[in-house]
């Protein structure tokens, strides 16, 4: 790309998938990318531009702006001002990971334009540490299923292929569930009898995603931790779940700390079924019915 100094200056390109934090029992663990994908388009410029977002985010405090010089700053290289172009389908009421997503665009630009170019695995440290938490960062970087943990600063991530015949039907309602909020109603402490509920069908669940048995993913599915809980800042969580349910979907889930929702469902037929059922339910709200990513976050420099 020809700056308007006429000098030739470089184009990067960070694509990242829309995530679902949790998968209902994995709570603070799992992640799942979904192929929805916004694209960040960067280029060193004169002064800071911003463009394809609404207008609130385009000063200073953008999130990708601010992210990439973190970035610059932990990676010891001067920073430049950028003209960031945004192309994002992932709503912003919550759930899908959109402010993941700009993290992640923030440190692909940093390390593009740094002498050692992109590396994944240190993205995962800089976005973790940037993020606070890997559960969405850790997908959208790496595609498919994602369980970590994180022990001493140091973040472990396994990644998982999840089955090509399970669909995510996400419904996003038009409020957003603040994540402070989504916090603060969760109980201190846990019986052991609900911990132990948890386990086994934490493990159950990543096994059913992995085959795509969706027999065992809707038996298993059934979360105690933080759903009873976050289920009741969320309005329309009880007539979407009863829709989706009716309509042949395997399992419900708050995606995040909400408000967006997914069903999961067996297959396109079925996947079509559930979307009907949850437009019919509230129609005009955001839904789309997305396969698992397989790619994660890709970075080119042209």
């Amino acid at each position: 790309m020809i700056g308007a100094d006429g000098r030739e200056r470089p184009m990067v390109i960070v694509r990242v998938p829309a995530t679902s934090a949790n998968v209902g029992v994995g709570f603070d663990c799992l992640g799942v990318a979904l192929d929805l994908t916004a694209t960040f388009l960067m280029t060193p410029a004169e002064s800071l531009q911003i463009e394809g977002c609404e207008q609130r985010f385009r000063g200073e405090d953008n999130l990708v702006w601010t992210t990439y010089l973190e970035a610059c700053s932990r990676l010891g290289t001067r920073p430049r001002p950028l003209h960031i172009t945004i192309l994002s389908p992932i709503p912003l009421s919550g759930g899908l990971g959109s402010s993941s997503a700009c993290v992640i665009a923030g440190i692909g630009a940093a390390m593009a334009l740094s002498p050692d170019g992109f590396d994944r695995d240190r993205a995962l440290e800089l976005a973790v540490s940037i993020e606070g938490h890997p559960d969405n960062v850790a997908p959208a970087l790496l595609g498919g299923l994602v369980s970590s943990f994180v022990d001493g600063g140091l973040t472990t991530s396994t990644r998982m292929d999840v089955a090509d015949n399970l669909r995510f039907v996400a419904v996003a309602p038009p409020y957003e569930v603040r994540t402070a909020e989504a916090r603060r109603v969760l109980p201190d402490t846990v019986s052991r009898e609900t911990a132990v509920w948890q386990m086994g069908r934490c493990v159950a669940v990543v096994r059913a995603l992995e085959l795509g048995d969706a027999d065992l993913l809707g038996a298993a599915c059934h979360d105690r931790l933080h759903e009873p809980y976050r289920a009741r800042l969320i309005p329309d969580y009880d007539e979407l779940r009863s829709a989706a349910l009716g309509a042949g979907a395997c399992a419900f889930v708050i995606s995040g700390s909400g408000s967006t929702m997914i069903a999961i469902a067996d297959g396109d037929e079925a996947a079509s079924a559930v979307a009907s059922a949850l437009r019919s339910e509230r129609p005009g709200y955001w839904l789309q019915s997305l396969p698992a990513n397989t790619l994660g976050t890709t970075v080119e420099v042209h």
